[in-house]
């Protein structure tokens, strides 16, 4: 009986081909629509873990001031800024850390020969590299006499090398930064882009002793880098962070806190929260599309009914039951709305390839929302096809035979 009935569909369906397909679209571009969003979205939370996650392994930034992002090195905020003596406080007295990184950045241009670029100064030591999960493609890092006497030398990231070198190879050759020459040791591994679209590449290291005395003019350190070796004990080590701090900066139990240790899977899962919330309005919005497929799927049934009215007469007058009309205009418009559930993965799979590329984000194949979106379609089809399918069964046969 099922086989039979949905062989009947079938043949109804491509009896009238055209019309069947405007019956579907609806559900193609919901199920489409669905899928693609979910898609990128998944996607964009992927590439934004990979972006705070590239900044490096079980990270945990000090800055100044009370808010993530606020200004280094005291400023607006009236904080005092970091300071050396904090790092070595910092490496002595707190146990389980990979690395302890302080960091001043500047702006400046930097000049080789006829090209020049403006980029971001960051003096800091080779703790840096292991706390940012830096590589170098060819050179090295600092020497420990480098690093003590704060001499001039840096380490350029890609883009810089891109942008002023070309092909050329330039370790060994000399950086022009504002008004003084330094000599470049090493170069940098690509990182690309990192959350906000900043780009990694674009970016000169140096001694931080160098960049104090040449670029900011004081002995102040503007944020510090801390690597914890087990990430079972961030949060610990966070704690004691924040103790030491406090206790350098001498704030009493009712001072709160003038600096801010932030994990940087905090801000993963902050800015993936975002984009997943975007992600579900998304998806939402474009599930309307599906409801108003399946008001189509219910209307082109209706006049499906009212066609056949005749056939549906004969049918009951040679002893068809009414279930089993009912059943064969309920198979009709369930395999309506499947054809249009498969026909919109399709659609989508192609689509979300397609933007991942485009926007850069990575493409995840989610079964999950791709069987969901189906067996939604499919129970668009049960939902909006059985007051159809149940008007078809409870005709009367003698007026049904009697209809033109």
């Amino acid at each position: 009986m099922l086989w039979s009935s949905f062989l009947l569909a079938l043949r109804e369906i491509r009896r009238n081909l055209l019309r069947s397909f405007l019956t579907i679209l609806g559900i193609v571009i919901g199920v489409s629509a669905v899928i693609t969003m979910v898609t990128l979205g998944n996607g964009a939370t992927q590439a934004v873990k990979n972006q705070v996650s590239s900044l490096g392994s079980n990270l945990l930034q000090i800055r100044n001031g009370q808010r993530m992002m606020g200004p280094p090195g005291g400023g607006a905020s009236g904080s005092p800024p970091f300071s050396l003596e904090d790092v070595a406080a910092i490496r002595n007295q707190i146990t389980g850390l990979a690395a302890v990184a302080p960091e001043v950045s500047k702006s400046a241009t930097v000049v080789s020969m006829a090209n020049n670029w403006s980029t971001s100064i960051t003096g800091s030591t080779n703790d840096f590299f292991i706390a940012g999960s830096w590589k170098i493609a060819s050179g090295r890092t600092f020497s420990d006499a480098e690093e003590k006497a704060g001499q001039t030398v840096c380490i350029i990231g890609e883009t810089i090398r891109r942008e002023l070198f070309g092909t050329q190879q330039p370790v060994g050759e000399s950086l022009r930064v504002n008004n003084f020459s330094c000599e470049i040791i090493g170069i940098l591994v690509s990182k690309g882009q990192a959350s906000m679209g900043r780009d990694q590449d674009d970016t000169v290291i140096m001694p931080i002793k160098a960049v104090q005395r040449r670029l900011a003019g004081n002995q102040n350190v503007s944020s510090i880098q801390v690597s914890v070796k087990d990430e079972n004990d961030i949060t610990s080590v966070k704690e004691q962070l924040t103790s030491l701090m406090r206790e350098r900066r001498r704030l009493g139990e009712d001072k709160d806190d003038n600096f801010n240790v932030q994990d940087t899977r905090q801000i993963a899962e902050a800015m993936s929260g975002t984009t997943q919330i975007m992600t579900a309005l998304l998806a939402a919005v474009a599930s309307v599309s599906l409801l108003v497929g399946g008001i189509g799927i219910m209307n082109i049934m209706l006049v499906s009914v009212t066609e056949r009215t005749r056939e549906i007469g004969i049918r009951l007058a040679i002893g068809a039951l009414e279930r089993e009309v009912l059943l064969q205009f309920l198979i009709e418009a369930v395999v309506l709305a499947s054809l249009g559930g498969l026909v919109g993965i399709a659609l989508a799979t192609l689509a979300s390839v397609a933007l991942s590329q485009i926007m850069q984000v990575p493409y995840t194949f989610n079964t999950s929302i791709n069987l969901l979106s189906f067996v939604f379609s499919a129970g668009i089809g049960v939902l909006f096809g059985y007051m159809p399918a149940k008007r078809a069964a409870r005709l009367d046969p003698i007026d049904a035979l009697r209809h033109e």
